[in-house]
């Protein structure tokens, strides 16, 4: 081809990729809604020293209500091979195809850099309404030389990491020498030794990990071991909408992800001093209905569930679902309301919260019209569209915090 017509052809290229990923934006209310994705995981396996590859297995939740499709970024100056592509849910593979920005865009990606390259995931149906989400696995071998190299004998791993909740693991045969991000040091059962952790901050970790050979590094068999658990993979989240403090009252849901082959409840136990009502239950991944029971004392016996130390006292939620299958899992949403006249009061004119969080992920949502005066443990504070004042706290340890909030009833303005 002439000099000419191959600087012809990339004009008209580089205008017919403009006018695609314009197409979206002039559109204006017929563009299809952004998307919006939710508990990212990223686990990163480095693969033999000298090779600067390491495998990526990525969990991520496409939440946007009827996308069809799911487009996650290949980075930059990374060589991405070996894809494959799984729905959670039923562990089957999924289709996909590797696309530019004017694809991702009119598919609700904002952007305009035409170079950027995404993985293009059709899911196996649309994302449910109403909170409903897809869940999808994608697993590739990246080849970056500027992020694992070798110094001698001393492999280097550094990347900025903008997902929060990631896990770097070393080849078979290398101890940590230093990590730089607070993180916990697990070993696989295989004998491999990596870091696990919950970046709790607006910005990437910095991520900088160095590792040595070293002989007889072997598989930890100890009953040690089976308490160690790692809690950035994690995925149980809770949401506490709180009614005004008079009535001692807060709806909450929380979401969990079943995947033991034959488990068919999840059984949800009321703390003493609480009581509960307004019971239900959705399958995030289907947006189907599920079924509950709210049994108390012996009937929780007699119904054959597995809770200890059964008494007279004692009340359960119990959230039936169809038996999970080998491979598969499934991610449920249980909606409650509960009254604790002991933890959620009101002492004099100031609200009080004092409960103590289990859960990696949890959020409080203050009543209409109070201002947050303290929280006992670190917090981001967001302000929701509708005024109201949201808390989300991250607990990365393995044990419980306890939260103690109070809040002021916000003055009318002048």
């Amino acid at each position: 081809m002439h000099r000419s017509a191959v600087h012809a052809f990339k004009a008209l290229q580089a205008l017919q990729a403009l006018i695609a990923l314009s197409l979206p934006l002039a559109a204006g209310a017929q563009s299809v809604p952004r998307q919006t994705e939710t508990d990212a995981y990223t686990r990163y396996e480095l693969l033999a020293p000298g090779s600067a590859k390491f495998k990526i297995i990525y969990e991520v939740t496409a939440a946007t209500a009827g996308a069809k499709f799911y487009f996650n970024p290949i980075r930059k100056g990374s060589i991405a091979t070996d894809e494959t592509v799984f729905d959670r849910a039923s562990g089957k593979p999924l289709v996909f195809d590797v696309v530019g920005q004017a694809e991702a865009s009119a598919g609700g990606v904002p952007g305009r850099d035409t170079t950027q390259t995404y993985i293009r995931v059709t899911l196996t149906h649309p994302v449910p309404a109403n909170g409903g989400e897809a869940r999808v696995l994608i697993v590739k071998t990246y080849e970056d030389p500027k992020s694992y190299y070798m110094l001698g004998d001393t492999i280097v791993f550094t990347r900025g990491l903008g997902i929060k909740r990631n896990a770097v693991v070393l080849p078979t045969g290398y101890e940590i020498l230093t990590s730089n991000f607070p993180s916990q040091v697990l070993q696989e059962p295989d004998g491999r030794v990596g870091i696990s952790f919950w970046n709790n901050t607006p910005s990437e970790a910095a991520v900088v990990m160095r590792a040595i050979p070293v002989r007889g590094l072997s598989a930890a068999t100890s009953a040690v071991a089976a308490r160690l658990d790692e809690r950035a993979h994690q995925n149980r989240e809770i949401v506490y909408d709180l009614q005004q403090p008079e009535t001692h009252a807060f709806a909450l849901y929380h979401d969990y992800t079943e995947s033991r082959p034959g488990t068919v409840v999840y059984i949800n136990e009321v703390r003493a001093g609480s009581s509960v009502s307004k019971p239900s239950a959705r399958n995030l991944d289907t947006g189907d209905t599920l079924v509950w029971q709210v049994l108390k004392g012996s009937a929780i016996t007699k119904a054959g569930l597995d809770v200890k130390n059964v008494t007279s006292s004692s009340e359960v939620v119990a959230f039936r679902f169809p038996a999970v299958q080998a491979g598969q899992s499934t991610r449920i949403r249980m909606f409650e309301t509960y009254t604790d006249s002991a933890r959620y009061k009101l002492a004099g004119d100031e609200l009080v919260w004092d409960r103590s969080f289990g859960r990696p992920s949890n959020i409080v949502i203050l009543p209409a019209g109070w201002i947050l005066a303290n929280s006992s443990i670190p917090v981001t504070v967001s302000t929701q569209p509708d005024g109201r004042i949201r808390l989300e706290y991250v607990n990365s340890r393995p044990d419980e915090i306890a939260v103690l909030i109070t809040a002021r009833r916000r003055l009318p303005s002048r």
